[in-house]
């Protein structure tokens, strides 16, 4: 008689860190390529057990509309992601045809991609040694992503661009294998309450300032490596 098959658990229970307020009250930073001469941050983190749901097979149940982000399966044609140069000439610009298939945009400028390989012991200390992150995290805030129109757009483009809806929007894949090794984790948007549920924080660079919101695997599978592109998209209307 064969052996049943044990189907895989619909949650699994993960610890996730968390944001704590620092305790003088102060405004929250915390420091990119930081001089080791002064604190990286000025706030904690707090880990929390949480239920995660395995959406595998429900993925249409979630849009970018209900929830804030969705699903398509659709193979990339450049498939090889070792040089910057090589993705911006080739994954670039299918990857702005998709999104405006996607979305109905009129206009896709992306702008920065990165590169996630996780390596168990390695420190996370230049763009070659993305890892990825663990933190409970939102990119961007409503002001910094008006002031990310601003440094990416011609000045002659960005002021009428800012008078229509626009979205930024992270385009997420994994390469080579599904990420089974610490897979991406979504918050869906209608669990939040946009008043009590976002903190911003100030991402202070060592050339600029930008702000964020802070809100079962099996053996030997082979460790997660991404590639996430984050994207200006702008309508019409």
């Amino acid at each position: 008689m064969p052996a049943a098959t044990i189907p895989p658990p619909s949650t699994v229970s993960a610890t996730l860190l968390y944001f704590t307020p620092p305790k003088d009250g102060s405004r929250p930073y915390w420091h990119i390529n930081e001089d080791p001469s002064r604190p990286k941050q000025n706030w904690e983190h707090a880990k929390h057990v949480m239920e995660i749901e395995n959406i595998r097979g429900k993925e249409d149940t979630v849009s970018l509309d209900t929830s804030g982000f969705q699903f398509h399966r659709q193979p990339a044609k450049h498939t090889s992601f070792e040089s910057d140069e090589e993705i911006e000439k080739e994954y670039y610009p299918e990857s702005i045809e998709l999104i405006k298939k996607l979305t109905g945009a009129s206009k896709v400028v992306l702008f920065d991609h990165t590169i996630r390989r996780r390596r168990p012991g390695v420190l996370d200390s230049d763009p070659s040694k993305r890892q990825p992150v663990t933190q409970v995290h939102v990119d961007q805030t409503t002001e910094s992503a008006r002031a990310r129109v601003v440094r990416h757009l011609p000045p002659s483009e960005s002021p009428e661009l800012l008078k229509h809806r626009f979205q930024i929007i992270n385009l997420w894949r994994p390469i080579g294998n599904p990420a089974y090794d610490w897979p991406l984790t979504l918050c869906d948007f209608r669990s939040l309450d946009r008043e009590k549920d976002f903190t911003p924080m100030s991402l202070i660079y060592p050339d600029k300032e930008g702000e964020i919101l802070d809100p079962t695997t099996p053996e030997g599978v082979p460790k997660r490596e991404s590639i996430e592109l984050r994207a200006l998209v702008f309508y019409d209307d």
